[in-house]
């Protein structure tokens, strides 16, 4: 017993002892960060930035410290491991071992900023704050004795994965290439489609810990200046932590952040984006997301898919029209089956209706009750798939919905018709473009089964005309949410709904009010071709 009590005591001081070097750790760490906010300079020898850098940076064990020479002048090169390029590294430490010489001796960082590295990609860093935040961006710090200033040196680099095609925006005709979570690589891939001088990229930073770049992106000649200067307004109010991702500043600028229907396009995808900015919309990229927003826009915008413009205008027309029923099954079947077989038998005819009566028979759920049970136990068919890898995935959502299917129509539990409205409209909602929304139709339409249900075609009346009424008051960035529908353009109207050939969408889209609404010159749309007079017996010569 005695034992035992000395060895409590001893883990009860040992305790008390690291809760005392936790505490003095925390005082320094907050005083490191006073010190940041202060601006403090930077001290005039490399030991004493070490171990100050090491207290802002919380004793970051990837911190190195290559203690270098400048001449007779002791130096050091401050960097974090692995952010840093080391093929970069190695040649400026060459540079610096093979033209640190004498000259060099009684030298400035000024002096050996244009003499000894020519000064390229480098600026000054005067106190510790600018020094830490470059250093856990990725770049290099040189100090030297008698300095009241370090060098930073761009060297960083992240592994990030190679191109490929986006998963979620796969097409049969068109590029494969897009973005990954690299801001400098996606830039460059819109830069590589987009060859104009009038692109216009506004670097900020989002996010007070994260300092997330954001790239923002429109043509300075067609995107209107309200435009501009509205998304510029609504992302410098941006006041958070952190910034991990696009959909993070989705939220804080939509237009009513209340609202099921998204009010801003996104896309993996460099070709819409170019697309996008060509109509005179702004395009948003974050570093560390594949993904691009772009605003403002329409309903009849995510409706749209980029392999529409791809094919012959013929087969995007009926690939559109396609589209738009799909949309309404989508939306409406499931309440539609629901209010007719439950309040509006009439409209029926009467061999239907004798088979449907005969498969409900012995269901003892009301229609609208069978639907709520098969749209819930599919949704969460759909939900599971898409959290297990894409093998399992796919093998679950199928299977699972023909076992769970056939054993709910043999078990009297839902009717077999049930079972078809509910796939077909599964179905449909698979063919929207845009999975949020798809999202927002999928919640929609357990409203409409439920008025449905309790009001006939009444009640589904009335729920469309409520979502007819909600879309007609929204707003991204100021454009109506159903332009050009609403208000009318007969011009936007073709595009919009339809779909114009290339040589006869001479005009840009009129609801994101570009600068030069025209796109195209005229005389495009092709001729037959004049015959040739050629004479006969001789050959036609090119």
């Amino acid at each position: 017993m005695t034992m035992n009590a000395t060895e409590s005591m001893r883990r009860w001081s040992r305790l008390g002892d690291d809760a005392r070097r936790l505490r003095l750790q925390t005082e320094r760490a907050l005083h490191a960060l006073e010190t940041l906010r202060a601006g403090e300079p930077l001290d005039a020898e490399p030991a004493a930035v070490e171990a100050r850098l090491r207290l802002l940076l919380a004793g970051a064990p990837d911190l190195a410290a290559r203690p270098l020479r400048l001449g007779s002048r002791p130096a050091t090169l401050f960097f974090l491991e692995e952010m840093v390029d080391e093929s970069r590294l190695e040649r400026l430490l060459v540079a610096l071992l093979e033209q640190g010489g004498p000259p060099a001796a009684a030298a400035g960082p000024s002096e050996v900023r244009q003499r000894l590295l020519g000064g390229s990609r480098l600026r000054p860093a005067r106190t510790y704050g600018e020094a830490a935040q470059a250093l856990a961006d990725g770049q290099a710090l040189l100090t030297a004795a008698g300095w009241r200033e370090g060098l930073l040196l761009a060297l960083e680099h992240v592994k990030r994965r190679s191109l490929e095609e986006p998963k979620a925006e796969s097409v049969v005709r068109g590029p494969r290439e897009g973005f990954i979570e690299d801001l400098e690589t996606n830039l460059a891939l819109v830069r590589a489609r987009l060859r104009d001088p009038g692109l216009r990229v506004v670097e900020l930073r989002l996010g007070r810990r994260t300092r997330t770049r954001v790239a923002v992106l429109y043509l300075v000649d067609l995107a209107s200046v309200a435009l501009v200067d509205e998304v510029l307004a609504r992302l410098r109010r941006i006041d958070l932590d952190g910034v991990l991702e696009s959909a993070y500043i989705e939220e804080l600028i939509e237009d009513d952040p209340y609202s099921l229907f998204p009010q801003i396009l996104h896309s993996e995808r460099p070709d819409v984006v170019v697309a996008q900015l060509l109509e005179g919309r702004v395009a948003v990229l974050t570093d560390g997301t594949p993904f691009a927003l772009m605003a403002p826009a329409t309903l009849w915008s995510l409706l749209q898919a980029n392999e529409d413009y791809y094919e012959r205008f013929w087969i995007g027309v009926a690939i559109r029209v396609l589209r738009l029923v799909l949309v309404f099954l989508a939306l409406v079947l499931p309440g539609l089956y629901v209010a007719v077989t439950t309040f509006h038998q009439e409209m029926i005819p009467t061999a239907l209706l004798l088979r449907l009566a005969a498969a409900r028979e012995g269901v003892p759920f009301p229609a609208m009750v069978e639907a709520l049970i098969m749209e819930g136990t599919f949704e969460i068919l759909r939900e599971a798939g898409v959290r297990l890898p894409r093998q399992i995935g796919q093998a679950l959502s199928i299977v699972g919905a023909l076992v769970i299917g056939s054993a709910a129509v043999q078990a009297d539990i839902v009717s077999a018709p049930m079972v078809v409205v509910v796939a077909m409209t599964g179905i449909a909602s698979f063919a929207l473009p845009h999975y949020n929304l798809a999202i927002a139709l999928r919640i929609l339409r357990f409203e409409l089964i439920i008025l449905g249900g309790a009001l006939g075609l009444y009640g589904l009346m009335l729920g469309l005309l409520a979502t007819l009424v909600h879309l007609s008051s929204l707003r991204s960035f100021g454009v109506p949410y159903l332009a050009p529908v609403a208000p009318l353009s007969l011009q936007g109207l073709r595009d919009a709904l339809l779909l114009l050939p290339h040589w006869a969408a001479a005009r840009r889209p009129a609801d994101v009010e570009p600068h030069d609404p025209v796109r195209s010159g005229s005389g495009l749309k092709p001729r037959p071709p004049v015959p040739l007079a050629v004479t006969p017996g001789r050959r036609h010569e090119e």
